[in-house]
């Protein structure tokens, strides 16, 4: 297995960087969506200048009923009109389950349908499957949309993630139609390899850095679909403009949203949700930090702390 500094890679200054943030859900009541809320932050990413991904771990979308997926890819749809945006592509399964290629297509289908990227979200079908078979499955998926984007996922996310091996990621980077892949194994070196990886044969291919705890993945070469930035969409925006310009004020804002990764990201990792509506509301913009009745929570005193971090971003607000 190489070491970090086997793989370790260098700056890439002054790049534009491509910034994918994915959108909250935020909750009115333990029942009821906020949807005033949810499209005011779809609308907040695209005023910054981000792509939206909805439906997606920061959506609970491994949480949500059929028919709030679609009223939250129809939403979308009206609001970005025709521009780019992505959703997860969520197929439930169980453990011993075999590859669901008809949910797939039709999760796919919807997407589509509504102007979006289908982001294949992993499950046991998938994931259980040897290497060779993983990739066939990818290629069958590729047959159904015009682009895709691959994801791999840490189980301390989501009991049916994997981190793929060299051959299975191998395999997504000789699939035309996998335009990039989202990486959230939260470990430099193995998003290190996946760049070089890239670079050695699809130049195009977008590592997407799923790494809250290592943002600064975009000095070395990857773009980004997070949870975090959902906490700011507009301070993330002017982090990759600082970086463009090559302003050093990159290092001293991207250093405080760090320490809100580093906090809000903590075990148990899938309470970051909550950690974000505690902020977000905190910020005025969306009306509770109440999150998906199913959806671990963090305790109250973390908003002191929250309130800390906002105090310590101001000046870029």
């Amino acid at each position: 297995m190489p070491t970090t500094s086997d793989v370790i890679r260098e700056l890439q200054p002054n790049r534009t960087i491509t910034g994918i943030s994915a959108v909250l859900l935020p909750y009115r009541s333990s029942s009821e969506v906020d949807w005033i809320g949810f499209e005011a932050h779809v609308q907040r990413t695209l005023d910054a200048g981000l792509r939206p991904a909805v439906n997606m771990d920061t959506g609970y979308v491994n949480l949500l009923d059929a028919a709030v997926r679609q009223e939250v890819l129809q939403r979308t749809q009206a609001l970005t009109a025709g521009g780019p945006f992505v959703a997860g592509a969520f197929v439930g399964d169980a453990p011993g389950a075999t590859f669901n290629r008809d949910g797939y297509a039709a999760e796919m289908a919807l997407i589509q349908g509504a102007g979006g990227t289908p982001v294949i979200f992993q499950s046991w079908g998938i994931t259980q499957q040897h290497d060779e078979d993983i990739i066939d499955s990818y290629r069958t998926l590729a047959a159904c949309c015009d682009s895709m984007i691959g994801f791999e996922l840490s189980p301390v996310f989501a009991p049916f993630g994997r981190i793929y091996s060299e051959t299975v990621y191998r395999g997504l980077l000789d699939i035309p139609r996998c335009i990039g892949a989202k990486h959230s194994s939260l470990d430099r070196g193995l998003e290190w390899q996946r760049l070089n990886w890239r670079d050695e044969v699809r130049p195009d291919f977008m590592v997407l850095t799923g790494n809250d705890l290592a943002i600064d993945m975009v000095m070395y070469g990857s773009d980004y679909l997070l949870g975090l930035s959902s906490f700011a969409p507009d301070l993330f925006a002017r982090r990759d403009r600082l970086w463009q310009q090559g302003d050093p004020d990159f290092y001293s804002l991207n250093d405080v949203l760090q320490y809100l990764g580093f906090f809000t990201f903590r075990p148990p990792v899938p309470a970051y949700k909550h950690s974000a509506a505690m902020f977000l509301k905190l910020r005025g913009m969306i009306a509770t930090s109440l999150t998906h009745p199913q959806s671990a929570e963090r305790p109250p005193a973390d908003e002191a702390v929250l309130q800390e971090i906002l105090h310590s971003l101001s000046p870029w607000l």
